[in-house]
């Protein structure tokens, strides 16, 4: 079971390498979405800072979107989907592996780049610590929960805004839960219960995200 799994894991992320393209127009996206704003705003450095908080998360979840539609489109054009159905390893291990590897290839960079991105906005070293934090919490939430989305839109139709119309509104919590947490940082307050809702849904996510994921799958394919 563990072999399988980390073959698929594997196999996943050689794939994004083959295709580092595709992982770069996610990270493009996020950085230039980001920076544009303090372009147009200005330099004022208080209305940067009050901003960066929903600004940040906001093009950290769009970036996540983007890659969404191609989390099985590849295996379910090749035949892998399949294979992986007939497979005698739980269908929803496998697909853990292949949302990790989603989350390592979109989802990590992203926080790997807050700081720096966070810099262009102001922000205090505690409010870039908290935003990484919550980043860090959040996003394989998103990973987890578009993962659902992409599963039960596979072979539709424009199924990228099929997957967004799913999504967005279970992705609320998620972006508002962190920044509220840059927020509170800012204003002296503590992040703490904002932090422990993100691990939360993030835990409840990890549970709950891969069996209806692979029951998404198995609708989908018949």
């Amino acid at each position: 079971m563990n072999s399988a799994w980390l073959t698929v894991l594997k196999r996943d992320l050689l794939q994004a390498y083959r295709r580092r393209s595709d992982v770069a127009t996610t990270l493009f996206f996020f950085v230039i979405v980001s920076s544009l704003f303090p372009l147009g705003i200005g330099s004022d450095s208080a209305i940067l800072s009050k901003i960066a908080p929903g600004v940040l998360w906001v093009a950290a979840l769009l970036a996540g979107m983007i890659s969404l539609s191609r989390l099985f489109a590849t295996d379910f054009a090749d035949g892998t989907l399949e294979q992986m159905l007939l497979s005698p390893q739980p269908l929803f291990l496998l697909v853990t592996a292949k949302i990790l590897a989603h989350w390592l290839v979109c989802g990590l960079p992203v926080v790997l780049l807050a700081p720096v991105i966070g810099l262009q906005y102001a922000l205090p070293n505690n409010a870039i610590l908290i935003l990484v934090i919550s980043l860090l919490l959040g996003t394989p939430a998103l990973s987890l929960i578009g993962a659902i989305g992409a599963a039960l839109t596979l072979g539709a139709r424009g199924s990228g805004l099929l997957v967004a119309l799913l999504v967005l509104p279970l992705y609320i919590p998620v972006l508002i839960f962190g920044a509220l947490a840059v927020s509170a940082s800012q204003s002296g307050m503590s992040p703490q219960a904002h932090l422990s809702l993100l691990g939360a849904i993030s835990l409840l996510a990890v549970v709950l995200a891969p069996l209806a994921t692979a029951a998404a799958l198995r609708i989908s394919i018949e």
